[in-house]
């Protein structure tokens, strides 16, 4: 059988790990996108967002040709084309900056982070926004997933089976993700600088002038490495004025 091969492993594996990869985008901002919700429905809302982003990606796969017509361009301005995933990136990314710079005035600038547990909010209003920007930022990361997934195989079923693995992957992660978020602020200070980096560099690629996640990536996980050094001092330190 095919699916045995070395290669067609190789290519399962290698190609699992880059939805992972391209999935932390997704997961921070749906982390970040239910942390005003009641406890009982983050949950909801995780399941819902990480599973509409496992059918979006199914739905373009289906879709192969009509998705990789959307990156052909519909205007030139000189000698650059603009297709319509020029505007969807330029879109997303300007949401994206808008979504995490109010986010980050509301829990630093306003201070208004302290003040959000005690307010009275409508439920159902903020579960159908949290849903309509994952639904938004699903298909906006979608695009990213399955150009990469077809440029590296030709196996419909080598790409679904990567697909599945990694939802199921973030699915779990997800839950520590959010409990983190929303345990240490600090730590949702840096996702949201993330976000709003990620907007800057979807901005940049709508516009064509492409910004290597690698230099994002590498300063997220610094920066989350320090923080965490950080929260893991202040607990020691607290530990020991409360003895002293």
């Amino acid at each position: 059988m095919d699916l045995l091969t070395y290669d067609i492993f190789f290519s399962l594996l290698t190609l699992t790990f880059l939805e992972i990869v391209l999935g932390i985008d997704n997961l921070i901002f749906i982390a970040i996108a239910i942390s005003n919700l009641p406890a009982k429905n983050r949950r909801i809302a995780r399941v819902f967002g990480l599973s509409l982003a496992f059918i979006i990606r199914i739905l373009m796969l289906l879709t192969l040709s009509w998705v990789m017509s959307l990156t052909d361009p519909l205007f030139y301005v000189g000698d650059v084309g603009f297709s319509f995933k020029n505007f969807l990136l330029i879109f997303g990314g300007l949401f994206l900056l808008v979504k995490s710079g109010w986010e980050i005035a509301n829990d630093v600038l306003f201070g208004l982070y302290a003040q959000k547990e005690g307010k009275k909010i409508n439920m159902a209003k903020n579960m159908l926004a949290a849903i309509l920007q994952i639904t938004l930022i699903d298909f906006i990361f979608s695009f990213d997933s399955v150009i990469t997934a077809i440029g590296m195989t030709n196996n419909i079923s080598v790409i679904v089976t990567a697909i599945l693995i990694s939802m199921f992957v973030m699915l779990i992660a997800s839950e520590k993700v959010s409990y983190f978020l929303q345990t240490y602020p600090s730590l949702k200070i840096v996702a949201l600088a993330f976000i709003f980096m990620i907007g800057v560099i979807l901005l940049a690629d709508g516009l064509h002038m492409p910004i290597s996640k690698g230099y994002l990536y590498f300063s997220l996980f610094f920066t989350v490495a320090v923080e965490s050094l950080n929260i893991v001092a202040r607990k020691r330190h607290n530990q020991q004025s409360t003895k002293n």
